[in-house]
């Protein structure tokens, strides 16, 4: 199995019943998949499998290739059910892809140079992050398994706006498609440099 493929199994026994059951008795995680104008179609994934799949962050923005009884369907992450004190995965929905036919997907934000950035290194501010993900649209072959913010070179009381990104050829952001340029990080004020300022004078 390479890094991002997996196996998983037809599942005919439908119903909240039945997955519970599945779950209990052979460690599998009831999922879906849909899209791509063909019908739904319901299979089990071994959770044991899917959990160590899920440990690397780039397989929430990458294209999965699913073995199902040897078929394959190559799919994103669309959404994932996840136990409310536990966090083990519940149930999962994937998305058919399809090759030469533009998606969308949410890709994770990484955050470099922000202990050396102006703002922080030289004028003792704090960075807030607004965003953590963006959704991106682009062809199955250019979707990026993460999106680089530099910070080197923000002031303090300067906003990041999605404009300001640098995105790899063939990539959009949906929400700046949109006209939606939203904040994604911002440098401002230390709290407690502000508090320390403001006691200053009265003392």
């Amino acid at each position: 199995m390479n890094q991002f493929a997996i196996s998983a199994e037809k599942r005919c026994d439908l119903g909240k019943g039945a997955s519970r059951r599945l779950r209990r008795n052979q460690s599998r995680v009831p999922a879906v998949i849909y899209g791509a104008d063909k019908p739904a179609q319901s299979i089990s994934l071994l959770a044991k499998d899917f959990a160590k799949l899920l440990e690397n962050e780039a397989a929430f923005s990458h294209v999965l290739e699913l073995n199902v009884e040897g078929a394959k369907e190559s799919v994103l992450i669309k959404a994932l059910q996840r136990h409310p004190a536990k966090e083990f995965v519940l149930h999962a929905d994937f998305l058919r892809v399809v090759s030469g036919h533009k998606l969308n997907a949410h890709v994770p934000l990484h955050f470099i140079n922000e202990a050396t950035s102006i703002g922080v290194k030289q004028q003792g501010g704090e960075i807030s992050h607004t965003l953590v993900e963006v959704e991106v649209t682009c062809l199955p072959a250019n979707l990026p398994e993460f999106i680089e913010v530099d910070l080197a070179a923000v002031e303090i009381g300067k906003i990041v706006h999605l404009s300001d990104l640098k995105l790899p050829e063939g990539v959009e952001l949906t929400a700046l498609a949109h006209g939606n340029d939203l904040a994604v990080a911002n440098i401002h004020a230390s709290r407690v440099r502000g508090e320390d300022e403001e006691a200053a004078p009265a003392a």
